[in-house]
């Protein structure tokens, strides 16, 4: 769907949304900054084609196989990361081309919101991916990448890299090795690969 979009129909996305994935009592729930124009489009989360989140997935034998995002999560795959014990939310609910258009009173009541999931929902580890979001969304300047001295909502709390393809730092290994580590918090059976 989204890969045949042209910039003009991704942009008939702005301000949509996309529901949590989630069900039960997650063990590790991922909280992006806000869905893109192309995970709007396709309705998953870290869809876009130079996101590196399902391969660092994948990597970190979080998930038994590479899940194909680009033309949106089947509902097969979106069950498989259930029945792993993963759940994906986001700071901010409205899609925009880029997360430079958030305000930061958006971020901080989006931050506000997601500790109310996390209260509700009382996974083993929360893991909000991007540091400089996680510092303005929950007013913690001095934050820097790992395992936070505060908890999110009452539980464990990890700042990983953002996956994001303009996050030129990191590579997929690198954010695996990342995603392993709060997999391996939250209690999560590794897959067999």
């Amino acid at each position: 769907m989204a890969r045949r979009s042209t910039r003009e129909e991704l942009l008939t996305y702005r301000d949509a949304t996309v529901p949590d994935l989630v069900a039960g009592r997650p063990r590790l729930v991922f909280v992006g900054i806000n869905p893109g124009l192309w995970t709007a489009a396709t309705q998953t989360h870290f869809a876009h084609p130079s996101n590196r989140f399902y391969p660092a997935l994948f990597a970190a034998r979080i998930t038994d196989r590479e899940l194909d995002r680009v033309e949106g999560l089947t509902d097969a795959d979106r069950q498989h990361l259930v029945d792993r014990g993963v759940a994906i939310t986001n700071l901010v609910s409205r899609a925009t081309a880029s997360a430079s258009e958030l305000s930061t009173a958006e971020l901080r009541a989006g931050a506000d919101a997601v500790q109310e999931r996390i209260r509700s929902w009382q996974p083993n580890v929360v893991a909000v991916a991007g540091v400089t979001a996680f510092r303005t969304a929950f007013q913690r300047p001095q934050a820097s990448l790992g395992e936070q001295t505060e908890t999110l909502g009452g539980t464990t709390c990890w700042v990983v890299p953002n996956p994001s393809g303009l996050n030129a730092h990191e590579t997929i290994d690198s954010l695996a090795r990342w995603y392993r580590q709060v997999a391996e918090a939250a209690g999560l059976e590794l897959a067999a690969v």
